[in-house]
């Protein structure tokens, strides 16, 4: 769960803040557009972490098996 809400807040900090400069720019009040965009960002992202990574990890087990 710890992983999960690291991960989910690292990738929606950085993504959020990209999409927030190629929208917005650097200008003034960038810091807040792209804090409001990260914690919604995050408030989506947590909960898909937690369902979607037991089958990525089940995905990459099945990938890399040897046979």
């Amino acid at each position: 769960m710890l992983f999960s809400l690291i991960l989910s807040g690292l990738m929606s900090l950085l993504v959020s803040g990209i999409a927030t400069v190629r929208a917005a720019g650097l200008s003034d009040g960038f810091f807040g557009l792209w804090v409001s965009a990260w914690l919604t960002a995050w408030l989506f992202a947590f909960p898909v972490v937690m369902l979607v990574a037991p089958l990525t990890q089940k995905a990459v087990r099945v990938l890399v098996a040897e046979n």
